[in-house]
């Protein structure tokens, strides 16, 4: 260090660093090296902590590296060579890109190994070794809203993260913050945190900024609230039903929140009405459907009740002219966001109390429920190809807010049927956040208060976007007692 005059660049710590230190500094660190010169070293604690936090190694072939460092998730040297080191280390600090990509590569690695999955994996085999019949019990996480407001700007929530980290780049939707502002209104509502009222107005100016003249919204838009040529190249339906829901729901709970940003929400829902009559969607009919039955139980009318009347008998329709007896479905296939179908039915039943909706609703619920529900466990229809009428789904590419919806859709039939199956089925449904999927891994993050993005066929997705992290707080809520 002396000899090439790099004392103001070399910090030694020079002592024993307890374990959340060591994982302070390891956090910080761009790149890791492991240069021990010993072959018959096994193991390194400290090497595979470093990987679990995200950081690029560069190490020698021990059997430990050579074991976790193949998959392009680290650099290995020769012992004693200290020109291979120089060459791999001046390589990664020059390549942030190389760097990102271990990182996330070294993320995978390790996820299986963390605690709450260990612990699963323990009992599970408890279970198989020890023939023991009881059923695992899940701990209800504490709700936490710090990774959406970590995911929060300006202008709304940030669609995509890269790990926990938000990525800006990909700019904002109108699905997301719609979903944000419901979720935070929630955590208001039912008083379970703090949650400043700022990002409850963000959201609310973000769905406004997104309407156009005509009543109708745009969903795309860039870092810089710039409206993307997504809009012209996706159907926004879905968008357009989801604004409406979140309006409806934030009138329903306004009281907690400054009177005139109530006006403000009814204005834009009402700019609205004009379009019913445009909108086929079957989706798009059923969160609007939910949006007025939330708006009706706080501004009843009649207008209110002509909307949902309109939007309930066009949902209806749809299934009447596609449900078979063996295939009780308003589609001829099985694809995303499926539950909020049958719950909007059953929220037209109450809203104006008319039976066939609430047969409707029940009908497709349970034949909904014998698609998605094995035993004590829920596998949602697979992204990665939908399922249809007569064929098997793919089985694996499960997402967050298919289970989400589930989640939140069993409790509004447990209230009205009051039928203890639904409750049951509920909390097994959210046990798929915990471990109770086919990896026997966490999809919930207890240490950012995120979600992960999915469930695939061999691995989690480590990333933690907003619809994720959104859809898992409002299950969570749901789960809450009246």
């Amino acid at each position: 260090i002396k000899e090439l005059h790099l004392e103001e660049h070399v910090l030694f710590i020079n002592q024993y660093l307890e374990l959340p230190v060591l994982l302070e500094y390891l956090q910080l660190t761009d790149v890791y090296l492991f240069t021990s010169s010993d072959p018959n070293q096994a193991v390194s604690g400290t090497f595979v902590y470093a990987l679990s936090c995200g950081c690029p190694i560069i190490a020698t072939p021990i059997p430990h590296a050579l074991e976790l460092l193949s998959d392009d998730s680290g650099i290995i040297f020769d012992f004693k060579n200290s020109e291979q080191l120089s060459e791999a280390a001046n390589h990664l600090l020059a390549d942030e890109k190389l760097r990102t990509q271990m990182k996330l590569v070294g993320l995978q690695k390790t996820a299986a190994t963390a605690w709450e999955n260990v612990a699963i994996a323990y009992a599970s085999l408890f279970q198989k070794t020890g023939r023991v019949e009881e059923e695992l019990i899940y701990s209800l996480p504490p709700i936490d809203t710090y990774h959406i407001r970590r995911m929060s700007r300006q202008w709304g929530i940030i669609q995509f993260s890269k790990g926990n980290r938000p990525d800006s780049s990909t700019g904002y939707t109108l699905d997301d913050t719609a979903r944000a502002l419901m979720a935070m209104c929630q955590v208001v509502a039912t008083g379970q945190g703090k949650v400043k009222e700022r990002y409850v107005k963000t959201y609310l100016n973000f769905i406004r900024y997104c309407q156009q003249p005509d009543g109708s919204f745009l969903n795309y838009v860039d870092k810089d609230g710039i409206f993307t040529s997504q809009n012209e190249e996706v159907g926004l339906d879905d968008s357009n039903g989801r604004a409406v829901c979140a309006l409806g729901y934030f009138i329903s709970c306004a009281g907690h929140f400054p009177a005139p940003w109530k006006e403000e929400a009814e204005a834009i829902l009402k700019r609205t009405f004009q379009r019913f009559d445009r909108i086929e969607s079957p989706r798009s009919i059923a969160f609007m459907l939910k949006g007025f039955y939330y708006y009706s139980r706080e501004c009843p009318s009649a207008q209110t009740d002509a909307c949902i009347w309109l939007l309930a008998n066009k949902l209806a329709q749809i299934y009447r002219r596609t449900a078979e007896v063996h295939w009780r479905w308003f589609e001829a296939y099985l694809t995303y966001d499926n539950a909020i179908l049958p719950e909007a039915m059953l929220l037209a039943h109450l809203a104006i109390g008319r039976e066939e909706y609430k047969e409707i609703a029940r009908e497709s619920f349970e034949f909904l429920l014998k698609k998605v529900f094995v035993g004590n466990r829920i596998q949602v229809v697979s992204n990665q190809g939908w399922m249809h009428k007569g064929k098997s789904s793919h089985g694996f590419g499960e997402q967050p807010v298919d289970v989400a919806g589930m989640v939140i859709a069993l409790k509004t039939f447990y209230q009205v049927f009051k039928d203890e199956k639904y409750l049951r089925m509920q909390k097994d449904a959210f046990n798929w956040f915990l471990g109770n999927n086919h990896l026997h891994q966490i999809v919930y993050n207890p240490a950012t208060g995120g979600c992960y993005d999915g469930l695939e066929e061999n691995n989690i997705n480590l990333n933690q976007g907003a619809e994720s992290t959104v859809c898992y707080l409002m299950a969570r809520l749901s789960l809450l007692s009246d």
